[in-house]
């Protein structure tokens, strides 16, 4: 109850907002079959600001936890592995897709139904937020063919 709370005045709190010029496109969660308890956001995030960025938590009140994650190759595997953040090029961007690096969403309440929109907040290194809707989307293709 208490990590709801604390969710809920980070989310609602006014020194959410960022001062940095940061954009993002093309959002969706993956939507889960029921009693799934994890998901993905996937994304495409803009650094319009003169100089480097790092994301280093992402938040919603749509999942219990959030992380960032990666997908990388041993051999002929696919493994993901957490992250401690995503680098954002002044100037540059930064694309979250299935099979690479994706928001990894963990204990989900209820199943992301297509047709929902779920709120997530990036944190940035410097301390500054930047919040987002991400529609739900039923994604038939899997992480494997990327």
């Amino acid at each position: 109850m208490i990590k709801m709370c604390l969710l809920a005045a980070v989310l609602l709190s006014p020194m959410t907002l960022s001062a940095t010029t940061l954009e993002v496109s093309q959002a969706y969660a993956r939507a889960t079959p029921p009693n799934a308890v994890t998901s993905a956001v996937f994304a495409t995030i803009s650094n319009h600001d003169n100089q480097d960025h790092s994301i280093v938590a992402a938040l919603t009140p749509a999942a219990g936890k959030a992380e960032l994650h990666d997908v990388i190759t041993e051999g002929d595997m696919m493994k993901m592995r957490q992250v401690t953040s995503f680098k954002l090029p002044a100037g540059g961007s930064l694309q979250l897709k299935p099979g690479s690096f994706h928001i990894m969403l963990f204990d989900l309440p209820q199943p992301l139904m297509a047709g929902m929109n779920i709120e997530v907040e990036l944190q940035l290194e410097n301390g500054d937020h930047y919040r987002f809707d991400a529609p739900v989307k039923k994604v038939m293709a899997g992480m494997h063919q990327h």
